[in-house]
């Protein structure tokens, strides 16, 4: 994924931008920035939020 910077004087501009960004790229580009995001925030070396309890355990 290529970083691109974009200063603007307004924030209107800044969102049009934005806007003409995100509709340029294609639903595959879309995805894959998702899943960027995604890993970004959760790490793959983060445990499945299933293995952290097991549900079928009566106590």
């Amino acid at each position: 994924m290529e970083r691109i910077a974009h200063k603007s004087h307004r924030f209107t501009d800044a969102a049009e931008w934005d806007i003409q960004q995100q509709m340029s790229m294609t639903p595959a580009e879309r995805m894959k920035a998702a899943d960027e995001i995604k890993w970004r925030i959760y790490p793959r070396t983060s445990p499945d939020v299933r293995q952290c309890r097991d549900v079928t355990k009566k106590k």
